[in-house]
């Protein structure tokens, strides 16, 4: 199973970086906060992506310089920033999101819908029984 996500994911990254010179590292962070229109802390988009604040402060930097993101003030904290995304940032994440949907499902294809249907029910439970262990 690791195998074949590692396989999916190394081609989900070249056509990513072929297509639209982009990392899935900033695509995620992109997605993160197409799901969040006020935005989100930079902690809080640190715990949705499981990464540490120093990995999204260098992603973030870099959606900001490309005018994709924008960070503002916390209201009531001034040590904690908000990212947004910008209207451009909107416009092309949902650009990308489409083809990406339409990469996965042809990286996906060979196990067909039911195939596809089961293994996700199958993994989501997995996953249910791992958060309940903790």
């Amino acid at each position: 199973m690791l195998k074949v996500t590692r396989m999916i994911e190394a081609e989900l990254r070249e056509r990513m970086r072929l297509e639209w010179d982009i990392t899935l590292p900033r695509f995620d962070v992109m997605a993160a906060l197409r799901r969040s229109e006020e935005g989100m802390k930079m902690s809080d988009l640190s715990g949705v992506l499981r990464v540490s604040n120093g990995n999204v402060t260098g992603i973030v930097d870099r959606l900001v310089s490309d005018e994709l993101v924008e960070r503002r003030a916390v209201e009531g904290d001034r040590r904690a920033m908000r990212v947004v995304l910008t209207e451009r940032g909107r416009t092309q994440f949902d650009q990308m999101a489409a083809v990406h949907e339409v990469w996965v499902d042809e990286l996906l294809s060979p196990i067909g819908a039911q195939g596809l249907a089961t293994v996700h029910s199958r993994l989501g439970r997995i996953a249910e029984k791992a958060e309940d262990d903790t």
